[in-house]
């Protein structure tokens, strides 16, 4: 039943998330990287759960000229581009056209990571285990950026995600180290069906769990 597999609200989520996580080896170096917006409540819980620091990964979609809601492709932190040939191809986009596009998308990343971690820089990832976390998978085209783009950089990347379609988790599992879906329903046509408050996660909230996360870890750390 659907019913059975519905959570309050993200943060119930990621408290749901974190336990699951928790069964895996070897996560003393790991960073925990929230999706924005969506999967930072979701990344936040699990990062307290796990006693782990907390950093985002931003993805923004390349949208098709005149179809922007059509996604071509995807950009991540980093600058790692994404693309789906068969659209690009369909859509006679050229290569020109992409990297104007991924150029301006390549800005915003770089404004919201600086707004969202209040001008610090981001928690190093080079040798470190990446837990990437969203508040859910539908098509996993986001997730699939974020995974390629720590490859060259991390140890490790680990997907964990607290709802997903079960094809997108299988499709997904051959680009990280490990995925971890915590419920795979079916009928699955849109993640926020298994939430009851699936809210807009705010620009301010997402800054607000950072900060916090931030003091946590230094507490513990002094």
């Amino acid at each position: 039943m659907i019913s059975q597999n519905i959570f309050q609200d993200r943060r119930d989520a990621g408290r749901a998330l974190a336990r699951a996580v928790a069964k895996l080896d070897d996560l003393g170096d790991a960073v925990v990287l929230g999706l924005p917006r969506g999967g930072v409540p979701v990344a936040y819980e699990v990062a307290c759960g796990l006693n782990l620091p907390l950093d985002i990964f931003i993805v923004r979609k390349l949208g098709v000229p005149g179809q922007e809601e059509l996604a071509m492709g995807a950009i991540a932190s980093g600058g790692t581009i994404v693309t789906n040939q068969s659209i690009v191809q369909h859509s006679g986009i050229s290569p020109e056209v992409i990297e104007l596009i991924a150029k301006r998308e390549r800005l915003e990343i770089e404004r919201r990571e600086w707004a969202y971690r209040d001008g610090r820089p981001p928690i190093p990832l080079e040798g470190r285990t990446a837990i990437l976390v969203d508040d859910g998978l539908a098509t996993g085209a986001t997730m699939l950026a974020a995974a390629r783009a720590l490859r060259p950089r991390a140890r490790r990347v680990i997907a964990a995600v607290p709802v997903a379609s079960e094809m997108t988790c299988k499709e997904l599992s051959g680009e990280v180290d490990r995925i971890i879906c915590t419920t795979t329903p079916e009928p699955f046509f849109a993640v926020g069906m298994f939430y009851r408050d699936f809210a807009q996660t705010t620009d301010e909230e997402v800054r607000t769990l950072l900060s916090q996360s931030r003091s946590r870890q230094g507490t513990q750390v002094a």
